[in-house]
């Protein structure tokens, strides 16, 4: 009697919570490689493996092959010829039915798959299922396997984190929702690999690659911005900020992954570096490759591949925008973690990985970075792929600041090695708070290791020998400038500029405040102040600063930072001139949003959003935006049109979490005055096993208080 097959259950619930998916789904199937899942056939007798045909055919992409590894066959009898075998093994078999464990190779391509079965040996194949496949950082066959399980719980599960911002010395956490388990991340994110500009051109090739996470990460590198395909973000760093919102406004990629997709695949406007690598880290979780979010302060962009940053002053104080070096407060790219043996036979060059999707400088023609080895960037390994020379520049570049003349001469003010890349950080393994990774990337400044391993970077590097330094003379005059209060946006800024000298001296002091964009192009001068000062010897001279919030404050609307800057001139010997610069970063008003700590899934509650106005003037022209996985279905929005000086205005929205967890729930308060103020609280969301989840809608209601 031939077999016959009646039925074929795939267990999705079970085989998703196996495989960590069943956040996603619990309706489609959805596996990592390497590890088996499970089926059950309905047979009309006993399953017999010796003389019974039952043969699977798994398949990917528009053109299969099995020499491309984009097609298996297999099962019963147990032979294939493909390049990457899957197999098909019995666990359990009876009269009416048997269950088979089937598992890809852990280098299998990922994607969206085609499951075939077909009994007996005349049978047409039947379409049992379409599938996702996905890296398995569980799997110690696979390329991104990732050994502890308290950090691939932080780097591929956690769907909330911190993105660090602000500067070197006033770091400020921001909330981000990654959201990679939304149900339609996945589909998105396939759209992508689908989309980028390899796949167009030979998707079959592309589709055999996606078995490679060093390909796929440089591909969503690329994909992430939209230089030079249909990618998700269209970048920008000025206003004005049309046809679109400004970079500062997101707190979640799951509302710019949707936008791409229901656009059919137009560029969203607009992202900068934090943007551009929270998006991403949402992609390479939701495919499986572990990652974390990076934020490097003081960081070079080094367009000449010299590792030096060049940093210009006119003589009288001011930086001029024109420059093609830059140091940025700070820059955000993302690190995978995976293997990479195409660098050494050897596991040297393993584990984390730079990958940054802002565009600044291609790479090989391409708007991308990375994956560049972080060991490599340690031991300026620089001749090494990909884009090693970009980053180390980023993190350890030397910094030589001059002074333009009016004669069209320049004078060398100063050169300081050790203030390029500071505070390296990230989210902690676990917890809500930053963890400094500076030691990753460069050997501590001022140590003779640092100095051989930059000269290394040299030596290795494009040929460029470090720029002869001609001698300084000696430091006679002392200055600084520090903060007399905390900067707060709304607030008068308060600072002093302090003088030491051993000897007599007359100076003219140049004080000039520019409001600069984070990435260290200045916008626009904001406060200058001249003087003329007798310094006694051996004594502190002390000058007060003071910029109003009324000469600030519109500035600062599109910029991140005021760079106070003071310039001395020695009158005896008008060739001397002394530098200190401060970088000011305002701190925030305040907008808080409460929810319960704890609450039952499938359940009602409500949060609440308050905002007090800080300052003496009517605040015009507000917007409220709500954000949260798993605690919204939508984004909530409302409108404030108008708020007077002091008042208060309270929002209430009403909402059921519909998936379990610890989840985040997120504000955006935006106005004419201010730019978008961030606040946030955590919601632990207890699993409800007996209610099925309802989908309602969301009512917020605004009052004053």
């Amino acid at each position: 009697m031939a077999l016959e097959i009646s039925k074929v259950l795939l267990h999705v619930k079970e085989n998703n919570k196996e495989h960590r998916t069943d956040d996603v789904s619990v309706k489609r199937l959805m596996v990592r490689r390497g590890q088996s899942f499970k089926i059950t056939l309905h047979t009309n007798r006993q399953f017999q493996p010796d003389t019974d045909t039952l043969l699977f055919t798994a398949e990917t992409g528009p053109k299969p092959s099995e020499e491309k590894g984009t097609r298996c066959v297999f099962g019963y009898p147990k032979s294939t010829g493909a390049k990457k075998a899957w197999t098909a093994l019995v666990q359990e078999s009876g009269r009416s039915s048997m269950t088979l464990a089937i598992s890809s190779p852990a280098d299998a391509s990922v994607g969206s798959y085609n499951l075939y079965m077909r009994e007996g040996s005349h049978a047409s194949p039947q379409s049992i299922t379409n599938m996702v496949l996905l890296f398995n950082p569980w799997c110690t066959e696979d390329w991104v396997h990732l050994p502890e399980e308290a950090k691939r719980q932080e780097y591929v599960m956690a769907e909330q984190g911190i993105i660090y911002r602000g500067s070197a010395d006033r770091i400020g956490p921001l909330a981000w929702n990654f959201g990679q388990f939304e149900e339609d991340m996945v589909d998105i994110c396939m759209k992508l690999l689908d989309m980028n500009p390899k796949c167009l051109r030979d998707p079959a090739e592309d589709f055999s690659a996606r078995c490679n996470p060093i390909y796929v990460g440089r591909v969503v590198s690329a994909m992430i911005n939209a230089n030079d395909d249909r990618g998700i973000l269209a970048g920008r760093w000025q206003t004005p900020y049309s046809g679109g919102v400004a970079p500062t406004h997101w707190s979640s990629s799951v509302d710019i992954l949707r936008r791409w997709y229901k656009s059919h695949y137009s560029p969203v406007k607009y992202g900068q570096c934090w943007v551009f690598a929270g998006v991403m880290c949402t992609v390479l979780r939701c495919l499986g490759i572990p990652c974390r979010v990076v934020s490097n302060f003081q960081s070079a962009h080094d367009t000449d591949k010299n590792l030096t940053i060049d940093e210009y002053y006119t003589d009288h104080g001011v930086q001029p925008k024109e420059s093609d070096d830059s140091v940025w407060n700070f820059h955000v790219w993302v690190e995978g973690w995976m293997k990479r043996p195409d660098l050494s036979g050897d596991s040297t060059y393993d584990g984390w990985q730079v990958l940054d999707p802002t565009p600044q400088e291609q790479s090989s023609g391409v708007f991308c970075c990375g994956p560049c080895p972080v060991k490599a960037v340690l031991e300026g390994h620089s001749d090494l792929k990909y884009d090693v020379p970009f980053v180390f520049a980023e993190v350890n570049a030397d910094q030589v600041t001059w002074m333009l003349m009016r004669d069209g001469s320049k004078h060398r003010l100063r050169t300081v090695t050790s203030n390029v890349g500071q505070n390296i950080s990230t989210k902690a393994v676990g917890a809500y708070r930053r963890e400094d990774i500076t030691a990753s990337y460069k050997y501590p400044e001022g140590s003779k290791k640092e100095r051989l391993v930059f000269e290394e970077a040299v030596r290795r590097g494009n040929g460029h020998k470090p720029r002869p330094e001609l001698p300084l003379k000696p430091t006679v005059v002392k200055l600084e400038i520090t903060e007399e209060k905390e900067p707060i946006t709304g607030q008068d800024l308060e600072l002093s500029l302090l003088l030491h000298s051993e000897h007599l001296r007359e100076f003219s002091v140049q004080i000039n405040a520019q409001a600069m964009r984070y990435t260290g192009v200045p916008d626009s001068l904001v406060y200058r102040a001249e003087k003329d000062v007798l310094l006694q010897p051996k004594q502190d001279l002390k000058i007060s600063i003071r910029i109003p919030f009324s000469l600030y404050g519109t500035k600062m609307l599109d910029n991140s930072s005021l760079k106070v800057s003071a310039l001395v001139h020695d009158k005896q010997h008008p060739g001397d001139g002394y530098l200190a610069v401060k970088n000011i970063v305002p701190q925030e008003p305040t907008i808080t949003i409460q929810a319960p700590s704890t609450c039952q899934q499938f359940t009602e509650v409500t949060a609440e959003v308050i905002f007090e106005n800080p300052i003496s003037s009517t605040l015009r022209d507000g917007v409220l935006t709500i954000t949260g996985s798993g605690l919204l279905s939508h984004t909530v929005v409302a409108r404030i049109p108008v708020l007077e000086a002091d008042q208060r205005v309270r929002f209430r929205i009403p909402f059921t979490p519909y998936r379990a967890g610890c989840r985040k729930l997120m504000a955006d308060f935006d106005c004419d005055t201010f730019r978008d103020m961030k606040g946030s609280c955590n919601v632990e969301v207890k699993p409800n096993l007996v209610v099925s989840p309802p989908y309602t809608t969301f009512n917020g209601s605004i009052y004053g208080a």
